[in-house]
C-alpha cells in the first residue's frame, strides 16, 4: 500500500523554473508557443496549489531576454516572488540561484524552462553530479528545433534525469481525488489550461448537476 519513493509529492522536491522569457520563446520551434504557455501555467499553478518550494530564475531580464511569461506572473508575481536574474547560462553556476535552490533543502529537483539544450541540460547535469535526483518536465521545455530538444532530453535521460510531463506533474501531486483540500483548485486549473482534458472535466462537472 505504500507509494514508490520515486513519486513526487508536494513536500519532497523543489521546482526550478528557468528562463520562461519572451526572447527565449521567440526562437522556440520544438513546441508550439501556445502549448508551451499552457503547460507552463499547469506546472506553475500546480506548484502554487501544493505550496511546492519554487525558484524562478531569469537570464539578463532587463537587457535582453525580457519579462517572464504571463503564466508565470499569474502564480508568481514579479514584485513578490524575488526572481533571480543571471548572466550565466547555467543556473547552477550562478551563486544566488544556486544558493536559493540549495536552501530549499530538497534532494529532488524538478526543472523546466527554455532552452532545453542549454538552460535545462546544464543545471540538470550539474545537480546530478552533486547527488540530486533530477526530473525534467519535457513538455514545459522547448528549443530552437525539435532535434535540439530531443537530443537534449536523450542526453539527460542517459545521464540519469527522469522525464515527466506537465499534467503528470499536477496529477502526481494530487494523487487522490478524495483530497478535497486541493480538488477544486486542481480541477479549476485543468479546466482553464488542460486543453481537451479540461473540457472533459468541465463537461462532467456540468452534466453531474442534472
Amino acid at each position: 500500500m505504500k507509494p514508490s519513493p520515486s513519486l513526487l509529492s508536494p513536500d519532497n522536491h523543489a521546482l526550478v523554473l528557468i528562463d520562461f522569457e519572451g526572447q527565449m520563446g521567440f526562437a522556440t520551434k520544438s513546441i508550439a508557443l501556445s502549448e508551451l504557455r499552457t503547460n507552463t501555467a499547469i506546472i506553475a499553478g500546480a506548484s502554487k496549489i501544493f505550496n511546492v518550494p519554487t525558484v524562478v530564475t531569469t537570464v539578463t531580464e532587463q537587457t535582453f531576454s525580457g519579462p517572464v511569461f504571463p503564466e508565470i506572473e499569474e502564480f508568481y508575481p514579479h514584485e513578490t516572488s524575488g526572481y533571480i536574474d543571471r548572466t550565466s547560462m547555467n543556473t547552477w553556476e550562478d551563486e544566488a540561484a544556486y544558493n536559493a535552490i540549495v536552501a530549499k533543502g530538497k534532494k529532488k529537483l524538478v526543472m523546466a524552462g527554455l532552452w532545453t539544450s542549454v538552460c535545462i541540460v546544464f543545471p540538470a547535469l550539474s545537480a546530478l553530479e552533486e547527488g540530486y535526483t533530477v526530473y525534467v518536465i519535457t513538455d514545459a521545455c522547448g528549443d530552437v528545433s525539435t532535434e535540439a530538444h530531443e537530443r537534449s532530453i536523450q542526453r539527460m535521460v542517459q545521464a540519469g534525469v527522469i522525464p515527466i510531463t506537465s499534467i503528470q506533474y499536477l496529477l502526481e501531486l494530487q494523487r487522490d481525488w478524495s483530497r478535497q483540500e486541493s480538488y477544486v483548485a486542481v480541477t479549476n486549473l485543468i479546466k482553464k489550461y488542460g486543453g481537451s482534458y479540461g473540457i472533459g472535466i468541465h463537461y462532467a462537472h456540468n452534466m453531474l448537476k442534472h
